[in-house]
């Protein structure tokens, strides 16, 4: 299998994105699938690597990255060194940046024998999977669509709401990372670049109007997204296949750091319910 790590690319905004492929070379052009993080995480987070494995193992040349504001740097892209990336974070950069990253698996002719730049799907967990329904749906040059324990609206995220007045006047209000014991800040742009762009960035206007098959995986012990959350999106889809992965918590059983060099049983269904959906 060929991985290459950290790649370095240049976004939108003055922030590089660094990006992970995982293959094995046949030169045979095979399915993209680009996976995008969820909020506090980032590409390298506990099982994920094990994940990119099997999904290139089944056939597919999979791409992870971390968002160019997710905390994290060349140096150090596991945690979150540069809280000040993180606060100036928002939901229209990680869009720019999921743009940047499919225009540069489409492009690169390093990987030309490799991929079918044909066959795009996009996988988001949590917070990314509402990133990816939104670029899903206004980007043609993606196939098919999965979130893995989605939101299914960014207006009612806490990163969203609460004090406002409080908000503006400090320009900052902050949020605890619970392993980390970070303050993560969230600047006020945050509240601003969503109104400014709320109806681009409303989920379930995203979803009514898909066009390609849209898989929706969730646990039903997931405490931090509730399945209520998937059962609205295939609600408002009636042509998404809706997955519950039964007793499963909103990583699939992962934590990190990932000790065990297997994947665990929840998160080995995702992968193969996700495979099977883009293969089918």
């Amino acid at each position: 299998m060929r991985i290459i790590k950290n790649t370095v690319l240049q976004g939108k905004h003055n922030k590089p994105i660094l990006t992970d492929v995982f293959y094995k070379e046949t030169r045979q052009p095979k399915p993209i699938v680009i996976f995008c993080h969820g909020y506090k995480g980032f590409k390298d987070w506990g099982a994920w690597n094990l994940m990119a494995e099997a999904f290139a193992n089944t056939g597919f040349f999979f791409v992870k990255f971390n968002f160019s504001h997710n905390g994290g740097t060349v140096e150090q892209p596991i945690d979150f060194p540069d809280l000040e990336a993180f606060g100036n974070n928002n939901y229209t950069k990680e869009l720019d940046d999921l743009e940047s990253v499919v225009d540069w698996v489409s492009n690169n002719t390093d990987f030309k024998n490799e991929v079918d730049t044909n066959n795009i799907s996009l996988i988001g967990h949590s917070r990314a999977g509402g990133i990816v329904t939104i670029k899903a749906e206004e980007d043609a040059r993606i196939k098919k669509v999965i979130t893995l324990a989605g939101v299914s609206d960014f207006g009612s995220r806490s990163s969203t709401i609460g004090d406002l007045e409080q908000w503006k006047k400090d320009g900052v209000k902050y949020v605890v990372n619970g392993r980390t014991k970070q303050q993560m800040p969230h600047f006020y742009q945050f509240y601003l670049d969503f109104k400014e762009n709320e109806e681009r960035l409303t989920i379930k206007r995203a979803v009514q109007n898909l066009q390609i098959p849209h898989l929706i995986i969730h646990g039903d012990n997931d405490a931090s997204i509730f399945i209520k959350e998937a059962e609205n999106q295939h609600l408002w889809n009636a042509n998404s296949q809706f997955e519950v992965v039964k007793e499963a918590d909103h990583v699939f059983g992962a934590s990190h750091p990932w000790k065990s060099k297997s994947l665990p049983t929840h998160l080995l269904e995702v992968v193969d319910k996700c495979c099977n959906f883009i293969i089918n």
